[in-house]
């Protein structure tokens, strides 16, 4: 049987932040302000080809990489990596649709744009100018209030992860499926509020949460969704300790990764439009959590992730554009009554349980909040 838990969405903490804050600009009553200074347009087509990006250097500061596909099945996403980081990304870009992501890139120098898939998978992009103190601007104090909060949350996700972890993988070394059971979900929603943070520390991600179908060799098969299939399919945890310990150690990382990280307000608005994206494109599908159904919490832990985003925003946000804070507010709640349809007891149905009529719901209600949430990093670069 497994545990039953509601995840609240939490205020005056949030999903990537940092000393980038928001810029004023021209407003007036019941017109939206636009950004102080607007950003450099880098345009990227992906082709099976891959992702060249249009054009390859840029002058240091606000950057909006706007990105289309016309045709390509291979290559549906597309990464800014310096020195091995992600700095952002737009995922699940199939054939015909496009997306943009902004950040503040105010440290000069090499980065790469990077798009699994593609005939020539890396491409060299840079930046010119700039101090060595990336994201900083001019701005106010509501936001850069919001990086400290920011941090501090992550610290305290991670902190709670790595305790529900071992937990779960005591039981897991001890053999005991009905406690495993009962703490996979537990430990995995304090991920999943955090996850486009752990997803920046290149193979992190994929040792922690990959499933099946993201190695080469299921072999080399590591993290909480290979426990996942021992427990519910299998049937049995013989052999999983090892596991157990590296996901342990794994989890370990993150936290000693995190503690002092900084992140740019542009991030925390891009990072809470993926976790919605997560949802509306690769969760409602059921293929996160297949063995235990558990995808509900992963839901609410996504969407809990972008809502802590918001808050932390909103004050700043509703002044330079109060319609689209309103807006958002009541995207959110729309969300929530749709997720406490399933709920059962404290917590949520197995999603096996979910009619597909319901799940479209749930994930039209997610794609109409990410629409106006998209926007938000636009104006916080």
């Amino acid at each position: 049987m497994l545990p039953t838990v509601v995840i609240g969405f939490r205020r005056g903490a949030v999903l990537l932040a940092s000393t980038a804050v928001l810029m004023t600009g021209c407003s007036g009553p019941g017109r939206p302000a636009q950004p102080a200074f607007p950003a450099t347009e880098v345009k990227i087509a992906l082709s099976d080809a891959g992702c060249e990006p249009q054009p390859a250097s840029v002058p240091a500061g606000p950057v909006t990489f706007t990105i289309t596909n016309s045709g390509s099945r291979f290559v549906t996403e597309v990464e800014l990596l310096r020195e091995n980081r992600i700095l952002g990304e737009k995922e699940s870009l199939t054939p015909g649709l496009s997306g943009s992501f902004s950040l503040r890139l105010d440290d000069g120098g090499a980065y790469r744009i990077h798009c699994a898939g593609g005939a020539t998978n890396s491409w060299p992009f840079t930046v010119t100018g700039g101090s060595a103190q990336p994201g900083t601007a001019p701005g106010n104090a509501s936001l850069a209030a919001a990086t400290q909060g920011y941090h501090d949350y992550v610290v305290a996700e991670v902190d709670q992860l790595a305790a529900a972890t071992k937990q779960f993988t005591d039981a897991v070394r001890a053999g005991d499926i009905e406690k495993a059971k009962q703490m996979f979900p537990l430990a995995r929603l304090h991920y999943e509020s955090i996850e486009p943070v752990a997803e920046s520390f290149g193979d992190l991600d994929p040792s922690i949460d990959a499933r099946i179908d993201d190695v080469d060799n299921p072999a080399d098969w590591t993290g909480f969704h290979r426990i996942e299939k021992a427990i519910w399919q299998d049937k049995t945890l013989e052999g999983m300790s090892p596991m157990a310990d590296k996901l342990d150690a794994d989890v370990i990382t993150l936290k000693s990764k995190v503690a002092g990280e900084t992140y740019q307000t542009a991030q925390l608005a891009n990072g809470a439009v993926e976790l919605l994206n997560e949802v509306s494109t690769k969760k409602v599908t059921g293929e996160e959590d297949r063995y235990s159904h558990t995808d509900l919490w992963d839901f609410a832990a996504n969407v809990d992730g972008a809502r802590e985003c918001f808050e932390l925003l909103k004050p700043a946000l509703a002044a330079k554009d109060p319609d689209l804070a309103q807006r958002l507010e009541g995207r959110f709640t729309d969300v929530a009554d749709q997720l406490s349809k399933h709920r059962q007891g404290d917590g949520y149905v197995d999603y096996s349980a979910v009619p597909e009529d319901q799940r479209r719901e749930l994930a039209d209600a997610v794609n109409a909040l990410a629409e106006p949430l998209s926007r938000v990093a636009g104006l916080v670069v």
